[in-house]
């Protein structure tokens, strides 16, 4: 979290700050000033009416500057000034008008006036630089209009002590600046930063409650959905379970059927008992909203499997004139997997494959064994895919136009699943697509 203060915000802090410190400057003149009196009556008697009078005026000229410059928002430095000039000459024509014997208390009086008057001050340092030399000026002004006494004896009745006093009082000025000025800049970083908190943990807090809304959305979007899926799996699987009973029944009147029939029915009651068992998983509930799937593994022959696949796909495949050259392995070759699921992976592979050739074309399926692996490879070396648009198929089930004439379009969500699933099942699935066609490789650790 990075926090800038423009020079305008700064500048109006430090100015709020600077008409803080003139008022209590100027609160405090206006109210003591007057009570000094009572020097007047102790030491010079004769004269302390008269300079009541005076204090008196400076006080609430003083007073009613302040209110003058505040309602026209004028610099408050030049309030300042004012107010230092008037008590300077004020406490000079004092200096030079009481008895020797009782100028070092007055000397000491204006000396403290000053004093105070720089230790609560916030303006540049030059100012008050200012102030002391107009202060040792009026001071011999007055000395020459008011005063008898020698020189000598004027300075050495307290006028040295004067002179040291509002000297170093001129250094106070400077430190004071720049220590407010740091301190104004942290108060103001801090009050930003606990605005901006304050903004975010709002901010955060709305957000929590759409995230809260959307999640009570989601889940009842989510019962929904399982209890479609429930009742849609449970009338499909009342519909796979007709079609099986149906093949039973015809396989009990086999010999009235031909060996390409009873090879179809034969077919026909493998793809249902599948669809039954896909069909089993996807209506258990448990099972879908769990992390893992819970496999049927089992040995069998895998090279037997992949020839089903080929024949069950052959037709599609003459439909666009596609030849599909089998290559697999006739060696049996054993794993131990969920048949069903790595049957549908071959699947999906191949009627992607069959999907997206262009017409005419010939596609290439084997099976070999390979460093204690089973491997099925497609290879199709028409027109390609295209890399990016095959990552896509397989990972953000993207619409992938077909590069053919047909321009047949699907999501990949088959190349999707069978990633999954070799995934799942401990196999490995690549592929990629270039200038030399488009190729396909699964692999699963094999038992022989």
């Amino acid at each position: 979290m990075f926090i800038q203060i423009g020079k305008e915000e700064f500048s109006t802090e430090i100015l709020k700050k600077a008409w803080y410190q003139t008022n209590i400057i100027v609160f405090t003149i206006a109210l003591l000033f007057p009570v000094l009196c009572v020097v007047d009556l102790i030491y010079v008697p004769t004269l302390w009416l008269p300079f009541f009078i005076v204090r008196l005026v400076i006080s609430l000229a003083i007073y009613a500057l302040h209110g003058f410059f505040q309602r026209k928002q004028y610099d408050y430095r030049l309030l300042l000034h004012i107010s230092l000039l008037l008590v300077s000459i004020t406490s000079a024509v004092l200096c030079s008008l009481v008895n020797i014997d009782q100028l070092s208390i007055y000397f000491l009086m204006y000396a403290l006036i000053i004093l105070f008057f720089n230790l609560q001050v916030f303006w540049e340092p030059v100012n008050s630089v200012i102030q002391a030399l107009l202060a040792f000026l009026i001071i011999l002004v007055c000395y020459k209009i008011f005063s008898h006494y020698d020189i000598n004896l004027f300075i050495s009745k307290g006028g040295q002590f004067f002179a040291i006093t509002i000297a170093v009082s001129c250094l106070i000025p400077n430190a004071q600046y720049k220590i407010t000025e740091r301190d104004i800049r942290s108060q103001f970083l801090i009050e930003k930063a606990t605005g901006l908190l304050k903004d975010q943990r709002q901010e955060l807090i709305e957000k929590d409650k759409l995230v809260e809304i959307q999640h009570e959305q989601l889940s009842k979007l989510n019962e929904h959905k399982n209890s479609f899926i429930n009742i849609a799996g449970h009338d499909l699987k009342n519909l796979t379970g007709s079609i099986i009973m149906s093949s039973v029944l015809i396989q009990e009147e086999n010999y009235r059927l031909s060996t390409e029939q009873k090879e179809y029915i034969r077919y026909i009651t493998d793809s249902a008992d599948k669809m039954q068992y896909l069909l089993s998983k996807l209506v258990s509930v448990k099972e879908i909203d769990s992390d893992e799937i819970n496999f049927n593994l089992e040995i069998f022959d895998i090279n037997a499997e992949v020839n089903q696949v080929i024949k069950g796909l052959n037709e599609t495949a003459l439909t666009k004139n596609i030849s599909l050259v089998n290559n697999i392995s006739t060696r049996p070759l054993h794993v131990r997997l969920d048949k069903v699921f790595a049957g549908q992976v071959f699947q999906n592979l191949l009627s992607n494959a069959i999907k997206f050739s262009q017409l005419n074309n010939t596609l290439l399926i084997t099976t070999s064994l390979q460093a204690q692996k089973f491997v099925f490879e497609i290879i199709d070396e028409g027109v390609a895919i295209g890399q990016h648009e095959l990552d896509w198929m397989f990972d953000k089930l993207k619409t992938l136009n077909d590069a053919s004439t047909s321009k047949e379009s699907r999501l990949g969500l088959g190349l999707s699943i069978a990633k999954l699933m070799t995934k799942e099942m401990g196999g490995e699935l690549s592929y990629r697509s270039n200038n030399d066609g488009n190729y396909f490789r699964v692999e699963f650790f094999a038992m022989n």
